[in-house]
């Protein structure tokens, strides 16, 4: 399974927390990544979005369809994205649009087996995919993208 982890690009601070919108350079930020995951992630991927506007805002660069999930929200959890996910036995491409620290602390617990302090930049995502090695299971990063770098 390959998991990306997208976080929401920079939002106004002025408004109540689910309605905050993208600011002029989150839209940049969103823009940019977008077409860099379009060039690289596959037509089946199966794409899941916080409620958040700026997610959903994020999300709809990408052009494609998603799924609007309540369980990634602004503070959730890192093991309810990863459930949401289907971590670790579904199979294809999930990408998940949502926030700080929700997500940072699914790929800690993917990359250490325990919630640590790892923050993903505003529009920037992490790529995970698991494998298993003699009898091992491994947790991979396969990019770790921000918007300057997209």
């Amino acid at each position: 399974m390959d998991l990306i982890l997208w976080r929401h690009a920079d939002a106004q601070d002025d408004e109540a927390d689910m309605a905050r919108e993208l600011t002029a350079k989150g839209r940049k930020q969103a823009e940019k990544v977008a077409d860099w995951l379009r060039a690289r992630i596959p037509d089946s991927t199966r794409i899941l979005v916080s409620p958040a506007v700026r997610a959903l805002q994020t999300a709809d660069a990408l052009g494609l369809e998603y799924e609007v999930i309540a369980g990634i929200a602004p503070g959730a959890m890192g093991v309810q994205v990863l459930s949401e996910a289907g971590w670790p036995d579904t199979t294809g491409t999930v990408l998940l649009v949502g926030h700080q620290p929700t997500l940072g602390d699914a790929a800690s617990l993917l990359l250490f087996g325990e919630t640590r302090t790892l923050s993903i930049k505003k529009g920037g995502l992490i790529w995970l995919t698991n494998r298993v090695r003699g009898s091992q299971p491994q947790t991979v990063i396969k990019a770790a993208i921000t918007p300057e770098l997209a």
